[in-house]
């Protein structure tokens, strides 16, 4: 291992790389570079660039779960994922290309993987059915990794040209006989307003597919644990579907 190369300074130099150039700059090489080392001194840490962006995708998790647990708990699963999802959305936000970069990367670091378990601990000893459980937390998380892929991309592509998303361009191109069609370009909002109305689309799909009431079938919960082991869920947070 090189002397002074910690997982630590490798991945927060790989993020640099990143914000500078966008998910197709970060390679071994470019962050052996930026760390003034040859790329072999990395391969302790990382084989190849997927390794890298699993370890870079684990940091962004472990953030998403810092931030989480400084929340008070919400005492509902629903309002719990739309909190994790608003985190995860700022967090993939904070990075050039970051939804695109972190979404599907592998959790390198158990602890993360362990932590979901006092969540799924209360959501499932108030009646929410395990598998319900890990397809609401999937659902959201693909919903925030599509709707903020699409808001980087748009929000880059805006900058390089202005004119690009110009809605009375659209509306020419569009023409007055389709007069919906040019409305629907003005009721957008801002990306805050889209995510918040989307976000309450998916909350609403949840509870009519899985509903309020809890699962018929025990066998579909998991024990609970004596109260002496469990941590309160302000101590946690979800994690998205990768796993380690």
């Amino acid at each position: 291992m090189a002397k002074g190369i910690t997982r630590g300074r490798l991945v927060a130099a790989a993020l640099d790389v990143l914000d500078d150039g966008g998910i197709d700059a970060v390679t071994v090489r470019a962050v052996a570079q930026r760390l003034d080392v040859k790329a072999p001194a990395l391969y302790w840490h990382v084989r190849n660039k997927q390794a890298l962006l699993d370890e870079m995708g684990t940091e962004i998790q472990r953030r998403v779960q810092t931030s989480l647990r400084g929340l008070i708990p919400s005492g509902s699963w629903l309002d719990d994922l739309d909190r994790y999802a608003r985190v995860l959305r700022a967090e993939y936000l904070a990075h050039r290309d970051g939804a695109r970069s972190f979404s599907g990367t592998r959790l390198t670091d158990p602890n993360l993987l362990r932590e979901q378990e006092p969540w799924l601990e209360e959501w499932t000893s108030s009646g929410l059915a395990l598998k319900d459980a890990f397809d609401a937390v999937q659902t959201v998380t693909a919903f925030v990794v599509g709707f903020t892929i699409e808001e980087q991309e748009r929000s880059q592509s805006d900058a390089a040209d202005p004119t690009r998303y110009d809605l009375e361009r659209r509306n020419d191109a569009v023409g007055g006989d389709a007069p919906l069609v040019q409305a629907g370009g003005h009721v957008r909002g801002t990306p805050d307003e889209q995510f918040d109305r989307q976000l309450a689309i998916v909350r609403a799909g949840l509870v009519t597919a899985i509903g309020a009431s809890g699962p018929t079938d025990p066998t579909e919960t998991t024990s609970v644990q004596p109260e002496s082991s469990k941590l309160t869920s302000s101590q946690t947070a979800p994690s998205g579907p990768s796993e380690g």
